[in-house]
């Protein structure tokens, strides 16, 4: 009986998680995409909001014996948090300036980018199976992007910045926690705080401090709780993922990103009535197609690596 509630219990704890994740991770893209329509509130302040609530919410973390700070040298994480500022920043813009279809489909452009900087800079190789699952991604997002009656340069160029930047934070992060043997709240404990020092120095140089659209402009009170609340939710965010691979598999985590993929497609075409054509549905569904065959494949080899290991005498 006794084992029977724990692993209820255990499955409950497993389900909530899920829950959190998926609702923050949905939350986080309409909120902030509601500020930016409804208020007109600055992207790189609202970054640095975002920053800072993270940072606070893992020092709370830290006290309650969630996780371990480890002192790490600034010297080590700087250029981390650097391009930390870039990719969220960027990423944020490419939501403000695009429809939320097209700036989901732009982030799928972040694994064929991180294959291409792994290949030609860190020498790692790729099966053919992962590399042909690059096709249907690339070509559903320039369908997309060709057919998106909202298409703007400006919003194309924002989204490839966040791409180029994303995919090079993603392979510095797992270099890094190789390197000083922390693990992914460990490491960012030390980079967020690090990253908002960064953008509190050039927010006065890109964005107004006082009046209309500035940070000490005159605000309304839902506009102030819609953005505290962004806030919080992009710190359940980083949280509930760090839990997910903490207590789930990789399967789980991969395959229930695929499902917020597809709700948020959804979301953005409800909500905001983001025009979707035919052509632009067939492009959705070819790189969706393409994440999926990829993550099967990667997912297959690594458990054929796995099973080697242990085959080994």
């Amino acid at each position: 009986m006794a084992t029977r509630l724990s692993g209820l219990f255990a499955n409950s704890r497993i389900v909530a998680g899920l829950l959190v994740n998926l609702l923050s991770s949905i939350c986080i893209v309409f909120i902030n995409k509601w500020i930016y329509v409804h208020y007109g509130f600055p992207n790189m302040t609202l970054t640095l909001i975002h920053f800072v609530v993270t940072w606070l919410g893992l020092y709370v973390c830290q006290k309650l014996d969630i996780f371990s700070p480890k002192s790490l040298k600034p010297t080590k994480i700087v250029w981390l948090a650097l391009s930390f500022c870039g990719f969220v920043v960027f990423t944020n813009l490419s939501l403000q300036n695009n429809t939320i279809g097209t700036y989901q489909l732009a982030k799928a452009m972040t694994t064929p980018v991180i294959i291409v900087i792994q290949t030609l800079y860190y020498k790692k190789t790729f099966s053919t199976k992962i590399k042909l699952t690059l096709v249907p991604i690339t070509l559903g997002v320039i369908l997309n992007s060709y057919y998106d009656v909202r298409f703007n340069l400006l919003g194309m160029t924002f989204a490839t910045l966040g791409v180029f930047v994303t995919s090079l934070y993603q392979v510095w992060v797992g270099a890094k926690q190789h390197e000083l043997q922390v693990n992914s709240m460990q490491l960012l404990y030390y980079q967020a705080p690090m990253s908002s020092a960064f953008l509190l120095t050039l927010v006065p140089f890109f964005e107004p401090l006082s009046g209309a659209g500035g940070i000490f402009g005159p605000w309304s009170l839902p506009a102030l709780v819609m953005v505290m609340t962004s806030g919080v939710i992009a710190f359940l965010v980083n949280l509930s993922i760090y839990w997910i691979i903490g207590n789930t598999s990789a399967v789980t985590y991969n395959m229930f990103g695929h499902f917020k993929f597809c709700i948020t497609l959804l979301g953005g075409y409800v909500l905001f009535q983001d025009p979707l054509s035919l052509h632009q549905g067939g492009g959705i569904l070819c790189t969706l197609a393409g994440i999926l065959a990829y993550t099967h494949f990667k997912l297959a080899e690594q458990e054929e690596g796995k099973s080697r290991l242990v085959q080994r005498p």
